[in-house]
């Protein structure tokens, strides 16, 4: 399973995501300026440039027209996908952490820093109109520890937001009682799956590391976990102390069953093609690694089944 290294970045990576059909990778970093590449060959295709700090979130919508992106900058913008052409800018109070479209394109949340005595808050914008990116529909104080991730409920009735501090906060927009199960990444060497709708706790994969992020296979209950060492103590820690692999678990049992290295630095983002083909991982070290599954990896059986 060899990678394509993709090298563009000259910071960290921030978060990396998919487009809808899988043929297009985009990702963030530190350096400010959001990338988008092919996934088959690792062909850059280009850049989003405007922000003037780290790029901590990035989204695009269901028909790879729009790109969401928030910042160290206090800014969110609004982008045309085709052209690179910025469609809008906000300005707001504080750093804005995450960003994402709703599964139907039509709506936006995102999330900014509790900082310079401003609270974190949760916007919700309707972006049908670029120019209502600022014009929250509706607008939410997070009292206690910032949002670090958010994440769509189940027809865009609800949205579940994960803290700083390891809590989990669903927000009702409308009633919905569809089950859907979403998995967590966490400081404390573990990654939980939770029920979407009650929050219920179904299953806990543990490691010997921080996890930082964390993903679930399309098309095999498999989940994929990466982390590793703080960046603050990278450079006193070589790459296999650092253990800065991607970890496979089986999602029903709770078992390791595989592990991928390459990276020289933690994992800050991974996540898998929509058809489950191939995953990409980007970490501290600046390089993104798209890794295409062998024969092997669609072979394996858990020793339930054999």
């Amino acid at each position: 399973m060899r990678p394509l290294i993709l090298q563009g970045h000259t910071r960290a990576i921030t978060q990396i995501k998919y487009n809808r059909e899988g043929d297009l990778i985009f990702s963030s970093s530190k350096d400010a300026n959001p990338c988008v590449w092919y996934s088959s060959n690792g062909e850059r295709v280009g850049t989003f440039d405007g922000h003037n700090g780290a790029v901590w979130c990035i989204d695009i919508d269901w028909k790879t027209d729009k790109f969401l992106s928030g910042g160290g900058d206090m800014t969110i913008r609004l982008w045309d996908c085709e052209t690179g052409k910025m469609l809008n800018k906000v300005d707001r109070d504080s750093p804005v952490r995450t960003a994402l479209f709703s599964y139907s394109g039509n709506m936006a949340v995102y999330t900014t820093d509790a900082a310079m005595s401003k609270p974190c808050e949760i916007f919700f914008a309707d972006v049908r109109d670029p120019t209502m990116l600022g014009e929250s529909m509706t607008k939410s104080t997070v009292e206690g520890s910032k949002v670090t991730s958010i994440l769509w409920g189940p027809l865009d009735d609800t949205v579940v937001t994960g803290h700083e501090s390891g809590k989990l906060t669903q927000w009702d927009l409308r009633p919905s009682k569809d089950g859907t199960m979403f998995i967590t990444a966490s400081k404390d060497n573990t990654s939980k799956l939770f029920d979407i709708d009650t929050l219920e706790l179904l299953k806990t994969y543990k490691t010997d590391r921080p996890v930082n992020s964390a993903a679930i296979a399309p098309n095999y209950e498999h989940i994929l976990l990466g982390g590793g060492q703080e960046a603050m103590d990278v450079t006193t820690t070589g790459a296999k102390e650092g253990k800065f692999e991607a970890r496979f678990y089986h999602l029903v049992f709770e078992e390791e069953f595989a592990r991928v290295k390459g990276h020289f630095g933690p994992i800050n983002s991974l996540t898998f093609h929509p058809r489950g083909t191939q995953y990409t991982s980007g970490a501290e070290d600046g390089f993104l690694r798209v890794h295409n599954f062998d024969k092997s990896y669609y072979d394996y059986k858990s020793d339930f089944f054999l």
